[in-house]
């Protein structure tokens, strides 16, 4: 049940019943609130040398209103330790707050994403660099740039054409593909995710050809399952230009988005974004490792989202309980 603070005209009914002796019960009936709330009401707000009375007690609660709580929060060295370790992490003050939330049924061990940006605004004025472990922390939008005009592949099949349970989410198997690319002639990643469970799978690329990018994809999808393997929606870039080899591998159908509109993949898009904080633009894929890469791909896909409730793409995709977060 949501929480409200008590108005002048409850404090005005307040007031007037307890100077006439009437018992907290009945004060808490008569407001329709609870007994709690009209003792602490009470306790806050009488006077040391005086009674209570609604002019005096809604000044006091205005000047409380003014003053900021996050630090009682910070003062709790558990909470404290918990959120920063989990900031360094890189997870966002939401999914925090959220699987906090999952976690813990205790009051002492829940805040609001507010708090948290407070705390690292806090640290940041003080010369801190919490701030950059945020997802978003440049200072401003980066300029967008029309992609370059594309050639239309033969045989393709449109997202309009795509069966509408896609777009559902309420099965597994359908993808959102893309290659995410690094400095010139320094390699890149063909990244897949699967949409109901944000599941990633990622693959090192040597060169942008379209051969090397359907190799490196057949060879992920080796060790999916095959029922788990039903559609791919790509954009229409060159690396897909031998679909038609994905589609045979796989047993699946390729549906292609409309031209310079990223927001029809959207998924795939902001996976991108995160894997970006690992792996920025014009880096040099070819020294990177393929364990290393796949420590980021399996640290993406134990990040707890808020779509699912949540809980991490891997407890979804492969239906596991959910693992509390690192004390």
């Amino acid at each position: 049940m949501p929480y409200h603070h008590l108005t002048p005209q409850e404090r005005y009914c307040i007031a007037h019943m307890h100077s006439a002796n009437f018992s907290v019960r009945l004060i808490a009936r008569r407001v329709n609130r609870a007994p709690s709330t009209i003792s602490r009401e009470l306790a806050r707000n009488t006077g040391k040398y005086s009674p209570y009375w609604y002019d005096w007690a809604q000044q006091y609660a205005e000047q409380r209103k003014k003053i900021a709580r996050n630090q009682k929060r910070k003062s709790h060295q558990p909470l404290y330790e918990l959120v920063m370790k989990n900031i360094q992490k890189g997870l966002s003050p939401e999914l925090i707050c959220g699987r906090l939330k999952r976690e813990h049924r205790s009051d002492k061990m829940q805040l609001h994403p507010k708090t948290i940006y407070q705390w690292v605004l806090a640290d940041a004025r003080q010369g801190g660099t919490l701030y950059l472990s945020l997802i978003r922390h440049h200072k401003r939008r980066r300029k967008q740039r029309r992609c370059s005009r594309r050639r239309i592949f033969a045989d393709r099949i449109s997202i309009h054409d795509r069966p509408n349970i896609v777009a559902d989410k309420v099965r597994f198997g359908d993808w959102e593909s893309d290659t995410m690319e690094g400095g010139k002639s320094k390699g890149g990643l063909a990244t897949h995710t699967e949409i109901k469970s944000r599941y990633l799978v990622d693959g090192k690329l040597t060169d942008k050809r379209s051969a090397t990018f359907m190799q490196a994809s057949i060879a992920l999808f080796n060790d999916i399952p095959p029922a788990l393997i039903k559609t791919f929606t790509v954009d229409n870039g060159s690396e897909f230009a031998q679909f038609k080899s994905l589609e045979k591998a796989t047993n699946s159908q390729v549906y292609f988005a409309d031209p310079h509109s990223p927001w029809q993949r959207g998924l795939n898009e902001n996976t991108n974004g995160l894997l970006r904080r690992y792996f920025p633009k014009g880096c040099n894929f070819h020294p990177i490792s393929a364990t290393v890469i796949q420590a980021v791909i399996d640290n993406l896909n134990h990040r707890p989202r808020k779509c699912l409730n949540f809980r991490t793409p891997y407890e979804v995709f492969f239906k596991t309980k959910t693992v509390a977060l690192g004390t």
